[in-house]
């Protein structure tokens, strides 16, 4: 089962992060704009969080593995649609599945994490080693579709072909769940989720606590920082490192590789320093990386001969941001479900997954707008806002964590005491 949820993962890792790569080759191939371009972010962003808001509750009336296995059911048969109707209409209804299909995997995942460990320790490790495979499959799915981009014309509509591979990887991951057990009883014990009405309301008394709503603010604003660049990396290392479409996309995969290095090295750090103090340094760091690095992208020169050796130095720079995001999302998470009783982890999954839905598009669409009217330099300096609103946020968790008895980090062994 574990095998299971860590391949859904990946599947929606390759199919999510795959927006920056579709956006950068829809330009190429249907000749649209940026802005026109960036719609691909809200129709999955925003399916996103209807779908989590809608049906979240009702997942665990419905069962965690049956809606893992209609959420891959649905982007597997859109996968299908791509190379056999290559348009940006197609494009668009890829992204939407992808939305509807990611809140239902992400809140089966995330409950069912909660259902196969014993206590907050195993819960923290198993949600932040199925959130490094996720950037691992981000990692993988740059180099996939880089794969079967046309290097002599990026326009070539070839690269549509990569989605009969990962069609075929949706239905081989059903057959594995299909065949896998999972005893779902917990997440209906006492009076919880045992009706829909029982099970919306469960979402919404989440709102009285102080510790949810700071933490959803933490969310959205980390989501917000980290689609700003996993989106619009591959055209920025396009445009403004004058690189070719093949090798953006390659290079920009270093900074999915950075997070899952940096996800794996946090549950080590994690051991010996307090996870607020850990999340405040990586913030803190991230703002001085992107202040030393975005002036390096500053006036490159395109180059016949360039490579992967004598590529611009930001190129290489940039994606660290990823080692100083990673340990930010998961452990603002598990803190936060860990928490809560194990029936309610299905509705605050829910929340987790709306408000990530929000602070992605908005960071993606508030990008664009940057990009097309100034350039991505300034477009990534905007960054800096949210960094500094997270540290406020964090500060507010934090307190609220303690309020509740501290709880939480000392159950995670994050304290380091």
């Amino acid at each position: 089962m574990i095998a299971a949820l860590v391949l859904i993962y990946m599947i929606f890792a390759i199919l999510l992060n795959s927006v920056g790569t579709v956006i950068l080759q829809s330009i190429a191939t249907f000749g649209i704009d940026k802005p026109e371009a960036s719609a691909l972010e809200r129709y999955k962003d925003l399916s996103i969080a209807l779908t989590s808001f809608l049906v979240a509750s009702f997942i665990p009336l419905a069962g965690y593995k049956r809606s893992m296995m209609l959420a891959l059911a649905i982007v597997g048969g859109a996968c299908l649609l791509m190379p056999i109707y290559p348009t940006f209409l197609t494009t668009r209804l890829l992204f939407a599945c992808v939305g509807i299909s990611f809140a239902l995997a992400k809140v089966g995942v995330y409950s069912s994490i909660g259902l196969l460990t014993a206590d907050k320790t195993a819960h923290s490790r198993l949600t932040n080693f199925v959130e490094g495979m996720f950037m691992v499959g981000v990692l993988a799915g740059n180099w996939i579709f880089s794969g079967f981009v046309d290097r002599a014309h990026p326009g070539n509509p070839v690269w549509f072909n990569v989605y009969w591979v990962l069609a075929t990887l949706c239905a081989l991951v059903i057959v594995l769940l299909a065949s896998s057990r999972l005893d779902e009883s917990a997440a209906h014990s006492h009076g919880h989720n045992n009706s829909f009405g029982d099970s919306l309301m469960e979402m919404f008394r989440l709102f009285v606590r102080p510790l949810v709503y700071v933490f959803l603010a933490s969310a959205f604003l980390y989501v917000l920082i980290e689609q700003s660049f996993g989106t619009w990396l591959p055209t920025f290392n396009n445009e403004i490192l004058k690189l070719p479409n093949a090798m953006s996309i390659q290079f920009a995969s270093i900074l999915a590789g950075m997070t899952a290095l940096g996800r794996i090295a946090a549950g080590i750090v994690l051991k010996r320093v307090r996870w607020y103090t850990l999340l405040n340094v990586c913030v803190i760091g991230m703002g001085v990386l992107v202040i030393i690095v975005l002036p390096l992208a500053s006036g490159v020169v395109a180059r016949a001969d360039v490579g992967w050796f004598n590529a611009p130095t930001a190129a290489y720079l940039i994606p660290l941001l990823g080692l100083l995001m990673a340990p930010i999302y998961p452990v603002i998470n598990s803190v936060a479900l860990s928490s809560l009783p194990k029936p309610m982890h299905a509705a605050m999954t829910g929340l987790i997954v709306v408000f990530s839905a929000l602070g992605g598009t908005l960071g993606s669409y508030i990008t664009a707008r940057v990009f097309a009217s100034f350039d991505g330099i300034h477009a990534f300096y905007f960054s800096l806002v949210p960094m500094v609103l997270v540290l406020v946020t964090l500060f507010f968790f934090k307190r609220e964590t303690d309020r509740a008895g501290g709880a939480a980090p000392t159950a995670l062994n994050l304290a380091g005491k």
